[in-house]
């Protein structure tokens, strides 16, 4: 998938996050029509924003993940500075989504 990063397991997620300074975590599912609604959104940030790496999450393939996160409605996202959730989102609501990701690298 272009732009994404997508992990295997919630070892490999941990692992993506602390290799990494900045981290959007797409929690999605492949039924959620407003997930599908936000992916080329979030294509696009992928690439207008390289020093941020994008992460998708299928909360039916990695449950443990999802709920390990307490995420509850798809989609979620989850910004990430030095590991630290910084902020997050419920919904699909892009204007939201790139004022977040302004922040998170600002």
């Amino acid at each position: 998938m272009p732009g994404f990063t997508v992990p295997e397991n919630a070892n490999h997620l941990k692992q993506i996050i602390s290799s990494n300074k900045y981290v959007v975590i797409d929690f999605t599912a492949t039924w959620c029509g407003p997930c599908r609604m936000i992916t080329p959104i979030l294509e696009r940030l992928s690439v207008q924003y390289e020093n941020v790496v994008f992460v998708k999450v299928d909360v039916d393939e990695l449950s443990d993940v999802a709920q390990e996160y307490g995420v509850r409605a798809m989609p979620t996202l989850f910004f990430l500075n030095d590991g630290i959730k910084v902020s997050d989102i419920v919904g699909a609501n892009p204007g939201a989504i790139e004022n977040n990701l302004a922040n998170l690298v600002a």
